[in-house]
């Protein structure tokens, strides 16, 4: 019994130490693994910020095709309500010649 009283202390700390070696390697690791993801992403970022220029121009002319395509949907909503008065007034007129 006394044997183990002396034996287990020392088997738990050599575990911790090889427990405390292993979380350091590992920290280690994965700082270098953000170090890369870091570059990484400031990489995209950069080439990202580049076709800003491009995504402005696109942006615009499709902006400039949709008020164009709204005008002319507008005009032709006015044309066709204008033509529906006229043939209803139309109607209107011939339905009080009969009465």
């Amino acid at each position: 019994m006394e044997f183990l009283n002396v034996f287990l202390p020392i088997v738990l700390y050599l575990v911790a130490i090889v427990l405390l070696i292993v979380f350091i390697i590992v920290g280690i690791k994965l700082i270098n693994l953000l170090d890369k993801v870091d570059r990484v992403v400031d990489n995209v970022e950069e080439k990202i910020n580049s076709f800003n220029g491009a995504l402005a121009v696109m942006t615009r002319t499709a902006d400039g095709i949709a008020s164009i395509g709204d005008s002319v949907i507008n005009s032709v909503s006015l044309g066709v309500s204008k033509l529906v008065n006229i043939f209803h007034k139309k109607k209107k007129k011939e339905e009080s010649y009969y009465e």
